[in-house]
Order: C-alpha cells, then structure tokens, then sequence
C-alpha cells in the first residue's frame, strides 16, 4: 500500500511537460476537418453571441482587443493574462489548462463548447501575437 501511495505522491509532484504547438494541433485535428486557420479564428473571435442572460458576449468582452494586455472577467473582475504569446510565454504550454478553459469560455460566451475545428483555428489565430 506504501509503494503505491508513493508513487502517486511522486507522480503528483512531477512537473507537467510544457506541450508544443504541433501537439496541441494533432490533439484538436480529427480526421476529415479542414486544416486550421487563423482567419476563421479571428472571426470566431470577434463574433456577437447572445448569451443565456441577454447579453451579448463576444471573446473580447473580457480578454479585450489588444491581446498583449492584461483583460479582466466582466462578472467576477478577475484580472486575465494576456493572451499574446510574446508577451505571456504560459499561453498554449499546459494541456490541462487549455482544456478547462476552452470548455469554460465556449459556454459562458458562445453558449456550448467549441468543436475541436473551432479551438484549433482560435489557436492558429490567437498564437500569430
């Protein structure tokens, strides 16, 4: 029991492996989708939804239009990082963060999680900064 406690202890404490782009876009490239593209994610990006409460959201509301800076959550007023790769070198490294924010900020601002197509085109985009 002592040698399996241990090693999960150990495999906790491990750091997470930073992953590359290439990985993240063979993790969201299935089969027979289109190859990705930065424009389909700018539109995306900038796209109106009307969210559940009537307000309309769109990626911008909280991240802003200059992704080298700082944005700020409009409910809760949490300060967010920049999105921009050259001035926030985290963006994009850790698998486990993507995931749970894509699948928090697809609901909150598009209403339903994004397809796999529409997360790998919000990277393309979001990484040319």
């Amino acid at each position: 029991m002592k040698k399996y406690l241990f090693v999960i202890l150990l495999s906790l404490s491990l750091p997470t492996q930073a992953i590359t782009l290439d990985d993240l876009y063979k993790r969201y490239s299935p089969e027979g989708e289109s190859a990705f593209d930065a424009e389909r994610g700018k539109q995306l990006w900038n796209q109106k939804h009307t969210a559940e409460d009537g307000k309309i959201r769109q990626c911008s509301t909280c991240h802003g239009n200059d992704l080298s800076k700082s944005g700020e959550h409009v409910k809760t007023k949490k300060v967010i990082d920049p999105m921009a790769r050259s001035v926030n070198a985290e963006r994009f490294t850790k698998m486990k963060k993507i995931k749970k924010w894509f699948k928090r900020n697809c609901k909150w601002t598009v209403g339903r999680e994004c397809t796999n197509q529409e997360k790998g085109d919000l990277i393309k985009y979001l990484t040319q900064f």
